[in-house]
């Protein structure tokens, strides 16, 4: 439902995701908000992704269970209400992308509201819900035009994904790139080695419906790794049966053992997903990444991605027809049903899901 910004009132309820309990459901409450601050802007939430790192929130992995209860999600696209003192960038009305990454504008504390009649801290960028306090610097402003879903995607999945290869693996024409776990992250980075003229591109996963999301993006081979063996499929298919660059986004520590023992000799491994906490990383046979040339074993965050310069970038290309983020998403829930599209997130089997704020 919209609201006239000259409206807005302390007391006025939002509805919202929060996440009251580790290991357990979010539960959809109604929220106060509270008076802008420095640098906050209140944002009229349009939708939302979801992605892995909610289901490392639920289950403390990022160390927040200090914080709770606190408001989700981080990717995210919505239109400016309100303005808290010394914004500048951004103006009632604008079309808003949602990202975690720090970009230009004001670093502002964290936002307060009201639930049960106390205050809570949140993130100062949070998406599962109607409105959200973020702060100036993760917001850059799109042109109106730009679909919903794919400003969505712009906040971290495909950002990441393009920045990785972007930035991160200095792709050469024609070298091989494997993907491990084609989730929502997977599939884009599937499509940017694809934009990046890579050859062949090799979908990895444990999931066969992954095999026609992956293809249908671009990639010229999928291994169901749960029935297939890796090494085999190199063997046959890679000179000498090694691969240029590996881009993992499982965290899964065997799986990053395994394809190091893959790279060629100047091989290079970008760890994007996150292995759990407490947990090590060790190579089975570490004399290998000695190779004449060096391999490179290296973790990245968000693919050195500066959102107020690329995102107007990847949406030159979309314009210009080279991404298709349509198809990455396999899923569209509302913000009552998130709980639903975390348990599918969680089994493995979706793309990028979307929470769309309007769908009721």
């Amino acid at each position: 439902m919209k609201r006239i910004v000259s409206e807005w009132k302390k007391e006025i309820k939002i509805k919202a995701a929060v996440l009251e309990k580790l290991n357990s459901p979010l539960t959809i409450r109604d929220l106060e908000i509270t008076e802008l601050k420095i640098g906050q802007v209140l944002i009229r939430v349009l939708v939302s992704g979801i992605c892995g790192s909610q289901l490392q929130e639920i289950r403390g992995f990022k160390g927040n269970e200090k914080f709770l209860p606190h408001l989700m999600g981080h990717e995210g696209c919505g239109i400016v209400e309100k303005i808290g003192p010394g914004v500048s960038r951004v103006k009632p009305g604008d079309k808003v992308v949602m990202h975690w990454r720090v970009g230009a504008g004001i670093e502002a504390e964290f936002p307060t509201y009201i639930l049960d009649g106390k205050k809570i801290s949140s993130g100062k960028i949070t998406t599962l819900s109607e409105f959200s306090i973020v702060s100036e610097n993760r917001l850059t402003k799109v042109p109106q035009e730009t679909p919903d879903h794919l400003c969505a995607l712009l906040g971290c999945g495909l950002t990441t994904a393009l920045g990785v290869v972007n930035n991160e693996i200095d792709l050469k024409f024609g070298e091989s790139v494997a993907i491990i776990g084609c989730g929502g992250v997977g599939l884009n980075l599937i499509q940017a080695a694809c934009l990046g003229s890579a050859s062949p591109v090799i979908a990895i996963d444990l999931n066969e419906n992954k095999r026609p999301l992956s293809l249908n993006v671009g990639a010229d081979y999928f291994i169901n790794s749960s029935d297939e063996s890796v090494r085999e499929f190199f063997d046959k298919n890679l000179p000498l049966g090694k691969i240029d660059i590996a881009i993992d986004t499982t965290g899964n520590t065997q799986i990053i053992d395994e394809i190091s023992n893959l790279l060629s000799d100047s091989g290079r491994l970008i760890l994007v997903g996150q292995p759990k906490p407490g947990s090590h990383i060790s190579f089975s046979n570490a004399t290998g990444l000695f190779g004449n040339k060096g391999k490179t074993i290296k973790t990245t965050q968000g693919g050195k991605t500066s959102p107020n310069e690329d995102i107007i970038r990847y949406i030159k290309l979309y314009n210009a027809g080279k991404l298709n983020f349509e198809k990455v998403i396999t899923n569209v829930f509302s913000l009552d049903d998130v709980n639903l599209a975390m348990s599918l997130l969680e089994t493995g089997s979706a793309g990028r899901i979307i929470i769309d704020m309007r769908n009721k």
